[in-house]
């Protein structure tokens, strides 16, 4: 078709030859050389409605696969048959869950609705996967104390933080020197899950961790200066606005990565926050060998959290602004330990077996009604 050709030339170079990049007074500008191929404008529709990163990429993931899957054909020459037939396939092929399935889904509905300006009766048609619910798996107290115990060094206190202040990981991972505040007890989660602030708590146990860990992100952001490296990514425009910021201390990540790169745009030498990976393998080690046999991640320890603060009496509504839910509906996924629900039911058994404390399985009593010997077929003389 005469579309498998754009098709192709979009899928294998959408990045590649589609900009080009010159300074200007000191500025990197890019400008394009040609009409936008297509995964090119989703990205633009994305980043113009700020959307998150990983977002941008599962959406740009999805539509590749979608077009991949029929051909290389374009989409405009596609509908609601060719969507349903690449949805199916995911469950019948893939056996992806709902909310994978809805995910692909809601970045179908964005290539149609938002980038190609394709307003078809079709599109509120399509049929979406009914979501699962799941309960969270929760450690408790003792099992969180023997998870910790077998980490050390950076992934040790960051596990510690997730639990301790219900932290994500990414979230963790993305702390910067000026978002603890240790004479407030707090902490500062920028640009969450959502793009939104919010404070959550300071546990008291790690102020002094913490204070060593920022001393040695002070020590080796010295040596990076002293190298001519120092600098950090700064979010949206800030490195325009404050020109100097991303080489403060302020600025720095709580939790730095071993190595420094150099940005391919702005051609400073950077260093990022240590990838989320190298905590998610200490966690994963430390609960084998910890011997538990839960599937136990590093979110876990947020589900304990949340958990453990509504076992102790907390407040429900409290414990939803420091998770950063929306809804208290979310939360509703943890009273599954608390005095209600089906964990707080206690079994008609138990009453029982109270009552009769050596309750045991005894031998069935016939009625008075049959004879108390059993009833022979043949005589007793064998005739």
């Amino acid at each position: 078709m005469r579309f498998a050709s754009a098709a192709e030339s979009m899928l294998t170079g959408d990045v590649a030859g589609a900009w080009s990049v010159r300074e200007s007074h000191g500025d990197v500008v890019r400008l394009p050389t040609g009409p936008p191929r297509l995964l090119d404008r989703v990205r633009d529709a994305i980043r113009l409605r700020h959307y998150s990163k990983r977002t941008e990429r599962a959406y740009v993931g999805w539509i590749r696969r979608f077009i991949l899957f029929h051909g290389k054909r374009h989409p405009r020459v596609m509908g609601a048959d060719e969507v349903t037939s690449f949805l199916s396939a995911l469950v019948r092929d893939r056996q992806v869950s709902a909310s994978t399935q809805n995910q692909a889904l809601a970045a179908l509905l964005f290539l149609y609705g938002e980038v190609l300006e394709v307003r078809l009766p079709w599109l509120s048609e399509i049929v979406r996967a009914s979501p699962s619910r799941r309960l969270p798996v929760v450690l408790s107290r003792k099992e969180v104390r023997a998870v910790l115990e077998h980490l050390s060094g950076t992934p040790q206190l960051m596990a510690f933080l997730l639990y301790g202040a219900g932290l994500r990981l990414l979230e963790c991972a993305r702390l910067r020197v000026k978002d603890v505040e240790f004479a407030a007890n707090q902490i500062i989660v920028r640009g969450g899950k959502g793009d939104k602030d919010r404070v959550t708590l300071l546990p008291v146990a790690a102020i002094n961790a913490l204070e060593r860990q920022i001393e040695r992100v002070l020590r080796l952001h010295e040596r990076d200066l002293a190298a001519g490296a120092g600098w950090v990514e700064l979010p949206h425009a800030l490195s325009r606005k404050y020109p100097h910021a991303g080489r403060e201390l302020p600025w720095q990540w709580v939790f730095p990565a071993t190595r420094v790169y150099t940005d391919r745009v702005s051609g400073e030498r950077r260093r990022h926050h240590l990838h989320e990976t190298v905590v998610q393998r200490a966690v994963h080690r430390a609960v084998r060998l910890a011997g538990i046999y839960k599937h136990a991640t590093c979110h876990t320890f947020r589900h304990s959290f949340a958990t453990h603060l509504l076992e102790a009496g907390y407040d429900i509504r409290t414990v939803q602004e420091l998770l950063g839910h929306r809804d208290v509906s979310t939360m509703m996924i943890y009273t599954h330990v608390l005095n209600r629900g089906p964990a707080g039911v206690r079994s008609p058994a138990d009453s029982v077996a109270t009552r009769d404390a050596s309750f045991e399985a005894r031998p069935t009593q016939l009625p008075p009604r049959y004879p108390a010997s059993p009833r022979r077929l043949t005589p007793p003389d064998g005739n």
